[in-house]
């Protein structure tokens, strides 16, 4: 239900709200008797809330995630006061006292605002109808009994209050003054500072000094506090936070409470997150009830049964790059899992940062939404560190000019985290397969030796595959026309200008998709028919090579 911090007591709410009429006064009371017990800082089984407000013992263990106390106390003085809504309880259904807001007031000479705030502070209230009919928020004696036990100091002090003179708001704003002045306290420090001294409640210390600034803005103790800040100040604030500037620093650099450097911070955290762009692969099996539990699990274990073989670098190669070959490489199903969980993590951000509210900002949704994009993270470049070795791979086919190694394996590796961003491993296909593409169609542009004026080819399906058939650990049949076009792109690039413009005429692979004979091409290109065909063999042999070391590198 809306308003209640945790989703599961919400929905328990209404469900109790829905149950028997003549069984809802003993859920109300259950309710209070449970607050006594709960403790702000620990976390509480779902099922206890459940037995210790209806009695009845759920067998399902684990169903639900348990409920923190800080969350469940402002449910449980919730769901009293919408329980009480359900239906018409009276004052005569106690056999003790109760009183309304004006009478409790009376009883302990306070005002009704000091009621209120002890009904934030821990005063349990119903609502009731009382003897004229009319249903108000009522207190029994046994409740205000339990509170005065626990808040003793607060009633006596609110007893003993006393609306200010002209000559107590005087001093207080003298000594304010006094106070910013040497050592420029911000107004939460001022008032606990004079709330002792005083004797004064520290809000009526702070409403003293506010009214004082709306009503005498020219000698303001804190100028414009009350003023919204602008998006610069905003922004620094939030970043000072960041790098670790603490939050009452901020506030007496700003003249802000520390309650509202957390609400700006909180906010532009938000703000942030709202902004992000969140990619991911979605997949079914994220709706299904569970997915949480079987998706985030920790990483199949390899099959004892297979050895995985030690993987050797390549001669030459300097140390840091020869490390990452004593990296092991994923197995197929340690990839999907690892793919499964880190699209998963990225959906269930996208999908909680859908609850946020700038105007209203909840600081646990905004840490399981920072933690999801976190632990996402943390898969990403587990799965980026275990294939590095692929561009080291290729990086070193595409050494020629004047670009080095380094050079090309950083250009290789931002190809590699897009192949992550943008693989599905739904498809059946493994990540190497998909990001060796990927990254010789990079090289084939970035490196000026083999930079060419790539067209966009449209031919027949069939000779596509007769032709792609071939190279070991590519799967042509399971692969889209646009697909083999952008691999054909990459792969003819690496050719010659002659042997391309043989290769392209001979199998069709222009924009006619018409064919031509070897001697056809020989008379065009003014050579012999067969010094055609040995330019044609050797521009074959050289794909081929090309492509299949790739693939061994991968095996080995």
């Amino acid at each position: 239900m809306q308003g209640y911090q945790s989703e599961p007591v919400g929905e328990l709410a209404r469900q109790l709200q829905a149950g028997p009429m003549r069984l809802r006064k003993g859920y109300i009371d259950s309710a209070e008797t449970l607050l006594e017990i709960i403790e702000p800082h620990l976390e509480y089984p779902y099922e206890f809330v459940v037995y210790r407000l209806t009695g009845y013992r759920s067998h399902r263990r684990g169903s639900t995630g348990p409920v923190s106390g800080h969350d469940l106390i402002p449910d449980l003085r919730r769901l009293i006061l919408d329980t009480c809504d359900s239906f018409d309880l009276g004052i005569s259904d106690y056999d003790e006292g109760v009183f309304d807001i004006p009478s409790l007031a009376g009883k302990f000479g306070v005002s009704i605002k000091t009621i209120q705030r002890w009904r934030k502070g821990g005063l349990v209230s119903r609502r009731m109808v009382f003897d004229n009919g009319k249903k108000r928020i009522a207190f029994l004696v046994s409740s205000i009994r339990t509170f005065a036990k626990r808040r003793r100091r607060l009633i006596l002090r609110s007893a003993r209050f006393t609306r200010l003179t002209k000559s107590e708001r005087s001093d207080i704003i003298r000594q304010a003054r006094r106070m910013v002045s040497r050592s420029k306290c911000c107004l939460m420090e001022v008032s606990k500072r004079l709330s002792i001294k005083t004797g004064r409640a520290p809000e009526t210390i702070r409403y003293t000094i506010r009214n004082h600034d709306r009503r005498k803005p020219s000698e303001a103790i804190f100028g414009d506090h009350n003023a919204p800040l602008e998006g610069r100040d905003r922004e620094v604030i939030y970043r000072c936070f960041l790098n670790g500037i603490s939050v009452r620093s901020l506030a007496q650099r700003y003249g802000r409470t520390r309650g509202s450097i957390y609400r700006i911070v909180n906010e532009m955290r938000a703000g942030h997150l709202l902004e992000r762009k969140i990619d991911y692969i979605y997949n079914p099996q994220f709706d299904l009830p569970g997915a949480a539990e079987s998706i985030l699990t920790e990483a199949p274990e390899d099959d004892p049964s297979v050895k995985s073989k030690l993987m050797r670098a390549p001669k030459g190669l300097p140390p840091y790059l020869a490390s990452l070959y004593e990296l092991p490489l994923m197995t197929s199903a340690k990839e999907r899992w690892a793919f499964k969980k880190y699209n998963y993590l990225k959906f269930r951000a996208d999908h909680l940062r859908k609850q946020l509210d700038v105007n209203h900002v909840r600081s646990s949704l905004l840490r399981q939404i920072e933690r999801s994009l976190a632990q996402s993270e943390v898969v990403k470049n587990r799965i980026i560190r275990a294939n590095l070795r692929l561009v080291v791979s290729i990086a070193r086919k595409h050494l020629h000019g004047s670009q080095t190694l380094f050079e090309l394996v950083s250009d290789g590796n931002v190809s590699l985290m897009r192949a992550v961003e943008k693989f599905d491993y739904s498809r059946g296909f493994k990540l190497s397969t998909y990001a060796s593409w990927a990254i010789m169609k990079n090289f084939a542009r970035s490196v000026p030796k083999e930079r060419y004026r790539l067209d966009h080819f449209v031919t027949g399906t069939e000779e596509v595959m007769d032709f792609l058939g071939g190279l070991s650990g590519y799967d042509s049949h399971a692969c889209s026309l646009s697909e083999l076009r952008d691999s054909l792109e990459v792969v003819l690039a690496q050719l010659s200008a002659r042997e391309r413009s043989i290769v392209v005429g001979h199998f069709g692979f222009n924009s006619s998709g018409r064919t031509r004979t070897l001697e056809q091409i020989s008379r065009q290109m003014g050579l012999s028919k067969e010094r055609v065909r040995q330019i044609e063999r050797r521009a074959m042999d050289k794909l081929r090579s090309m492509l299949q070391p790739i693939s061994a590198d991968l095996m080995r």
